[in-house]
């Protein structure tokens, strides 16, 4: 799947007006006693996901939408920020407002549960356009149209509908931190609901309702509520779905679980999960109607609030959080009290998702995004984390949060703030929710490149290249797509005989492994990185390391020695068999050697990458008698004593090479070659050793060079 493009985020400049100081309420209040939220006087207000949006004014004297983040009980304020400016800009222009109690117009509000707040604003020229804000400083209202009267008529996560009086249509568009969905719609006006990219309408008879998928682009489903009309206004929560046949018509919730239809009030109402509110005006009081039960209980009075001149007051002096929440709302003494609903929610569950694609170019060198950014829909708040592992089971960095929307961006790196190594990644999140009541768990795997590369790894997309020279001074990077073979190559030609290469990683900070050359007069250079867009050819870019390497009989890449998350170089002097240690100072060059071994009576030693798990490289080396061992990398720059690999192992080989993971399971493998040219792969198996061997070329003989 192709990376989409991040959609269009506008950045106003409202920075140094915006209040978003942290705040704290009082201890949380026992049972439905209402929690105050002091303030200056509110002009509009709305409540979703443990989020209260309200417009109020700041200690400037100015109006702002200000947004709070309150616990899962409603009794303390957790942080607080604004979503825009609410007040006359210079030019004139506004948030929309409509008649209320209030002095100068309430701002209908629209909370999405994922910490977003949507309202109208009108331009100076009258005009209007729908703006969904989802930070302090950032909303979306690209491609909305120029309209007036435009009132919105719900929105969940990152799905919002609205309707407009001037063109008489309705619209149906989604927002998204990172893409751009694609969902939008243009439509009649009619009774709408979204419980995320479910849209919810009426459909063809009375009490009729069908399932629109925004994603998927088709009905997936159609209901039969009950209801004794066409619907005229709908209000989906999870289960639950809302009908009503106009302001003062029969109304009922349909249970999608149970099938069947449950009679509630009629009149002006907002449902949570498992109940409605009511705003009783004649008796000044907030009425609550439980219905998760399966029948609707006798209404109960649960705040007091004075009838006001506005007939209808939702989302104007109270509202009520669908996702799990209670209800807020509006005193006379122009404090915000949130009421618990007492009402047991459904279990914790995801109304929807984004994913990220599941191929993650941490560097970015395509133009794509530098994080891998998914985001999920809670029903209700929940604690949550997000893990993501390697292939051997070792956790790379973990994420944690809370809330009803789960962001997750992570950038490719550990929890130490290294890169991660490239490769295959699994990934869980686990969310529990906030009120005890369920736990939602999903997985998923992704690949990482442009982060730190694996053994061998030259194009910068996890897996091991190996490198051969052939009798015309070809030097060719083989290349495998993950299947255990080799599967295509790129060369560069010019090399003379007697050159020896070895792959190896970066020595600077572009997260490209680079090539290290010895020339046939001894000369050392180092090849800067190409990250798999070319082969290498001497006039390509280099630097040079010295001379004198004709010295040493063995030059290879064991991984990280040194514990610093750089690949080291070891050479075996000729004359005395003595095993040095070049340390890669992460600035191009190598430090001076330090003798770690003298490794004289060995045939071959093999820089094999971390063979183990345990983070740091490895060396495998045979005796005369055919014996494979396997010396450990401490990650201080030494060796552990040797352990006993294979008896009696690869007397025919010419050529041994730990060419790093070429089977796309994260763990290194080996690769060699016997004296009648056959090519063959041993299994990694991440704990030290490998499996039996698997033929998977023939004809190598060709090859002067095998690194």
């Amino acid at each position: 799947m192709t990376r989409r493009a991040r959609i269009a985020l506008t950045l106003a400049s409202l920075a140094a007006l915006s209040a978003g100081t942290l705040t704290s309420a009082g201890p949380a209040a026992a049972d439905t006693t209402p929690t105050p939220i002091a303030t200056d006087g509110v002009w509009g207000i709305d409540y979703a996901g443990g989020f209260l949006t309200s417009v109020e004014k700041t200690p400037s004297g100015l109006q702002y939408v200000i947004g709070r983040q309150l616990s899962a009980d409603g009794s303390t304020v957790l942080e607080r920020s604004t979503r825009g400016y609410a007040d006359v800009f210079a030019d004139g222009s506004h948030a929309e407002r409509v008649p209320c109690d209030a002095s100068g117009g309430c701002v209908p509000l629209r909370s999405t549960g994922a910490q977003s707040v949507g309202y109208f604003f009108v331009d100076g020229d009258g005009t209007e356009s729908a703006q969904i804000w989802l930070s302090r400083q950032n909303y979306h209202s690209a491609d909305e149209p120029q309209v007036t009267g435009g009132r919105f008529v719900d929105a969940t996560g990152r799905y919002f509908v609205y309707n407009a009086a001037s063109t008489g249509k309705q619209y149906v568009d989604a927002v998204n931190r990172y893409r751009d969905d694609g969902v939008r719609l243009t439509r009649s006006v009619t009774a709408a609901s979204v419980w995320g990219s479910a849209l919810w309408t009426p459909g063809s008879g009375n009490g009729v309702v069908t399932q629109y998928d925004l994603e998927g682009k088709k009905t997936v489903t159609t209901v039969s509520t009950g209801a004794p009309c066409t619907v005229k206004e709908l209000q989906v929560v999870g289960r639950w779905i809302y009908w009503n046949c106009g302001p003062t018509g029969v109304a009922g919730v349909y249970d999608r679980t149970a099938k069947k239809n449950i009679k509630v009030p009629s009149g002006p109402a907002l449902v949570g999960d498992g109940y409605l509110v009511q705003h009783d005006r004649s008796a000044g009081k907030l009425m609550l109607t439980d219905y998760h039960s399966g029948t609707a209980a006798a209404a109960r009075a649960i705040a007091d609030l004075p009838a006001g001149n506005t007939t209808d007051q939702r989302r104007l002096t109270w509202t009520v959080d669908k996702f799990g929440g209670g209800v807020a709302y509006v005193g006379t003494d122009r404090a915000i009290r949130i009421v618990p609903s007492g009402v047991p929610a459904q279990s914790l569950a995801k109304i929807e998702q984004d994913l990220d694609d599941s191929d993650f170019d941490a560097a970015g060198r395509y133009g794509g995004s530098t994080t891998w950014d998914s985001t999920w829909q809670l029903n209700k708040p929940a604690g949550w984390t997000f893990t993501v592992k390697d292939a051997q089971g070792r956790t790379d960095r973990t994420l944690m949060g809370s809330g009803t929307d789960i962001a997750v961006s992570w950038d490719g790196k550990t929890e130490s703030a290294a890169y991660a190594y490239n490769g295959p990644k699994t990934w869980t999140l686990t969310a529990k929710a906030a009120d005890g009541a369920g736990t939602y768990t999903t997985s998923g795997k992704l690949t990482l490149t442009g982060g730190r590369q694996g053994h061998h790894d030259q194009g910068g997309y996890a897996y091991g290249e190996l490198v051969t020279l052939n009798s015309s001074g070809t030097l060719s990077l083989q290349y495998t797509n993950g299947g255990g073979k080799f599967d295509w190559k790129q060369s560069g030609s010019g090399w003379p005989a007697g050159t020896v290469a070895v792959p190896f990683g970066d020595m600077g900070k572009d997260r490209c492994a680079e090539m290290l050359v010895r020339m046939p007069n001894g000369e050392l250079r180092r090849y800067a990185g190409k990250c798999g867009e070319s082969s290498y050819a001497p006039a390509s870019s280099h630097t040079s390391l010295g001379t004198g390497w004709n010295a040493y009989n063995v030059l290879t890449a064991p991984g990280d020695l040194t514990g610093d998350g750089r690949t080291d170089l070891l050479a075996r002097k000729a004359s005395t068999g003595d095993v040095y240690l070049f340390a890669n100072d992460g600035a191009s060059k190598l430090k001076p050697g330090v003798k770690i071994r003298s490794w004289a009576t060995y045939k071959k030693i093999v820089g094999a990458g971390d063979l183990n798990g345990d983070g740091f490289g490895d060396v495998l080396v045979q005796d005369k008698a055919g014996t494979l061992w396997r010396y450990d990398g401490t990650g201080t720059g030494q060796v552990k004593e040797r352990v006993k690999v294979f008896s009696h192992w690869g007397t025919s080989y010419n050529v041994v090479v730990g060419v790093g993971d070429i089977t796309g399971d994260g763990k290194n493998d080996l690769v060699s070659r016997d004296t009648g040219g056959n090519l063959y792969r041993n299994d990694g198996n991440g704990k030290g050793s490998f499996g039996a061997r698997t033929k998977i070329a023939t004809g190598w003989q060709a090859y002067k060079g095998i690194f």
